[in-house]
């Protein structure tokens, strides 16, 4: 099984060309599964796992993994599906998001595909399980059904959005009713921790949910004869989202003579050591982990100071 993640170094080559990887599993049925590749570390057999008093409904217990206690998650019972039962032949994907290490238990392990993102598409709406994914696709004429593990976690262990005080800069309050900021992001709940962050600096939101949507925007601004660099403070971007990833919204930006000037942010949460490098190699102006509002109010209030010394 772990076999199946030896080529990681390879995928790198993937960041830009708006292509991905998606490692499929089911979980009691016939119905397939995925989730990003970049965010698993590797792939065993479900261990013994220890039960934890007060532990949430969707946490199946703990295990140890390699010199740590992780939380193992049941990703069946999470999206509103019947609960896994540890008697049954189960695997564990171990993953990390936000600099934090999880297991999720799964059913049978199928394979890793790659794909390009405009494969990728936004979930339909609806009801019942739809509420857990953040996209869909289709292979060999199949869906395939890729989770939103980030309001998965939000739900077990609620993000804090709360701005600490001694983080603002009060004396740029003054400044900041007149600033925008556009955030691109395919997460419900990671829009809503970068409104509340935005918001409590007094900064206009725009938004779009995925790098194509975003780049739209931008190109309409630009027609109509916005200086979009001087028009938004910045643009803070997920680095994976259905149509068109973080990665290659950032290169066709970069390209476009209109908009190559703005400041971008890529605001994620893949692996932090990764994406340091991957902003360089895409040219992104900085690097932020998810769901961490004092350090997202830093770099804010950051380029709110380089915007006030140019004036």
């Amino acid at each position: 099984m772990a076999g199946m993640l030896d080529a990681v170094d390879q995928r790198t080559q993937l960041v830009g060309e708006n292509r991905l990887e998606l490692l499929m599993f089911r979980l009691n049925g016939l119905q397939m599964f995925a989730i990003n590749v970049f965010k698993v570390q590797e792939v065993v057999q479900l261990p013994k796992l220890n039960l934890m008093p007060h532990r949430h409904d969707s946490v199946g217990g703990v295990t140890h993994f390699r010199g740590r206690t992780i939380p193992v998650i049941d990703l069946s019972q999470s999206i509103g599906m019947r609960p896994l039962s540890t008697d049954q032949s189960c695997n564990l994907i171990v993953t990390e998001y936000n600099n934090s290490i999880q297991g999720f238990m799964v059913g049978e392990v199928d394979r890793i595909i790659n794909m390009n993102w405009n494969e990728i598409l936004p979930p339909p709406d609806g009801v019942g399980r739809q509420n857990y994914l953040t996209a869909i696709t289709k292979i060999n004429e199949k869906i395939v059904e890729i989770i939103d593990v980030e309001k998965i976690l939000a739900e077990i262990s609620p993000y804090n959005t709360a701005i600490s005080d001694h983080i603002v800069d009060k004396d740029l309050l003054s400044i900041s009713t007149d600033l925008e900021v556009l955030v691109v992001d395919d997460s419900s709940v990671a829009l809503a921790q970068c409104q509340a962050t935005l918001d409590f600096l007094g900064i206009k939101v725009h938004t779009a949910t995925d790098g194509k949507k975003g780049l739209e925007l931008l190109k309409r601004w630009a027609d109509q004869g916005e200086t979009v660099p001087e028009k938004l403070l910045m643009l803070i971007t997920d680095a994976e989202m259905p149509e068109m990833d973080g990665y290659r919204l950032t290169k066709e930006i970069r390209e476009d003579p209109r908009l190559k000037d703005l400041h971008i942010v890529l605001h994620t949460s893949l692996s932090g050591s990764f994406n340091k490098a991957m902003v360089q190699k895409v040219g992104c102006d900085d690097f932020l982990s998810k769901f961490q509002p004092d350090k997202l109010a830093t770099v804010i209030q950051d380029r709110m100071r380089m915007v006030v010394s140019k004036d």
